[in-house]
């Protein structure tokens, strides 16, 4: 039987493919929120994935991808991770598609109530609650940090990414999606409007869509694909490349 989303209009619950509910997100149509308040916490955990799957373009695609990618790289007897896993989408997708492998999955979030959860959705895979910076990490053939890294500090992204690069085999996969900023400060805005666009037609409104950039501007700071590119290969690994982008998200596979 194909997986089916029903949602019935006017309902606030939305029934996904694991047949969990999960709320309508409503949270800035609700909140007056102010730009320091936003945070990983339970009320945000409750309507993650319809909030997570109409912001973000293309994310369902990431998520089958890193399943996919994960299932070419890796290797029995090494860790997967998933760092900054939230509700560990990705690395649930790693799990269907290693269909048993020897591989040791973790996913790892610093985020009570997303760890609370996943542990709920999933308790075959090792969670756990930590900071992914300070983190110890195991021999590994494939890292994912989709829409991680842009909630780190600044300052603390090449130490992470090195880490991480050390803590892998050769030839292991690093997938690492991230909100992008353009060079070009024309295109750039062009891209921030196209993206307000998308989220409108995914039934946000636009008080909602201007409390949600007021609540995140000093929590995700984006960057350049180029800035990326040349941190991956300060870190260590061999060679990286974009290989999926809609608007101002990308995701970039890097070879250690």
């Amino acid at each position: 039987m194909p997986d089916i989303i029903r949602l019935k209009l006017n309902d606030r619950s939305l029934m996904t493919d694991n047949a969990t509910p999960t709320r309508r997100d409503t949270l800035f149509a609700e909140l007056v929120a102010e730009p320091s308040t936003f945070s990983f916490n339970d009320a945000v955990v409750d309507v993650f994935p319809d909030m997570i799957q109409r912001s973000v373009p293309g994310y369902g695609t990431v998520v089958r991808m890193s399943g996919i990618l994960s299932e070419q790289y890796a290797q029995e007897g090494t860790h997967i991770y998933d760092l900054g896993c939230s509700l560990g989408e990705s690395i649930r997708s790693v799990e269907t598609a290693l269909n048993g492998r020897d591989c040791q999955l973790v996913g790892v979030d610093n985020s009570p109530a997303m760890i609370s959860k996943a542990q709920e959705i999933d308790s075959g895979i090792t969670w756990h609650l930590a900071d992914v910076t300070t983190l110890s990490l195991e021999r590994s053939s494939v890292v994912i940090m989709n829409f991680t890294l842009q909630f780190i500090p600044v300052e603390q992204r090449l130490p992470l990414l090195t880490k991480i690069r050390k803590a892998m085999i050769p030839g292991g996969l690093l997938i690492l999606s991230e909100k992008l900023t353009l060079p070009d400060p024309d295109m750039d805005a062009l891209m921030i409007d196209l993206h307000h666009d998308f989220k409108r037609s995914q039934g946000y409104t636009d008080l909602e869509i201007a409390r949600k950039r007021d609540a995140i501007e000093n929590v995700l700071i984006p960057e350049t694909a180029e800035i990326h590119t040349q941190r991956l290969n300060e870190a260590g690994f061999s060679r990286s490349s974009i290989w999926f982008q809609c608007l101002n998200f990308a995701s970039f596979i890097a070879i250690a």
